[in-house]
C-alpha cells in the first residue's frame, strides 16, 4: 500500500502547491496526507482482519474482502508447488506468507509467523503429493 499511496500523496501536494492558492494548497496537503496514512495504516489492517484460510486434506478454503467477500476453493490435487515468501518489511516483522501455485496461477495465506507458515507450508505440500503410479 505504501508504493501506491506515496507517489499519489506526493503528486498531489505537488500538483496543489502549484496550482492552488495558498489555504486550498495546504487543504489538499493535508487531505493527501491523511488519506496516504488511511490507505497505509488501516486499509491493511481491516483487510488481514476479514481474511480467513482453513487447510483442509481435501482443499484450501480462502476467505477475503472488505466490501464484497471473495471464497476460493483450491482442490489439493491441484497444488502443483507451495513456497514460503519471506520480503524485507515481512522479516522485520517476524512474518512470511505461504504461496501454492497451480496450473492456473498462484494464491498466498499472508501474514503468518514465520514458524508457522513453515508448519502450513510443509501441510500443504505433503496433503498436495499423490501417490505414484506403479
Amino acid at each position: 500500500m505504501l508504493g501506491g499511496a506515496l507517489p499519489l500523496a506526493v503528486v498531489a501536494i505537488g500538483l496543489a502547491l502549484i496550482f492552488l492558492p495558498g489555504a486550498a494548497a495546504i487543504a489538499v496537503a493535508v487531505l493527501a496526507v491523511a488519506l496516504a496514512v488511511v490507505a497505509v495504516i488501516v486499509v491493511p489492517r481491516v483487510r488481514l482482519a476479514r481474511f480467513r484460510y482453513e487447510v483442509r486434506e481435501d482443499e484450501i478454503d480462502l476467505r477475503r474482502g472488505i466490501l464484497v467477500e471473495t471464497r476460493t476453493l483450491v482442490p489439493m490435487v491441484r497444488v502443483q508447488h507451495v513456497d514460503l515468501r519471506r520480503t524485507v518489511p515481512s522479516r522485520f516483522f517476524g512474518l512470511a506468507a505461504v504461496v501454492f501455485h497451480t496450473a492456473a496461477g498462484s494464491n498466498e495465506i499472508p501474514a503468518l509467523l514465520e514458524a508457522d507458515a513453515a508448519v502450513i507450508r510443509d501441510r500443504i505440500a505433503d496433503l498436495a503429493r499423490t501417490p505414484e503410479v506403479l
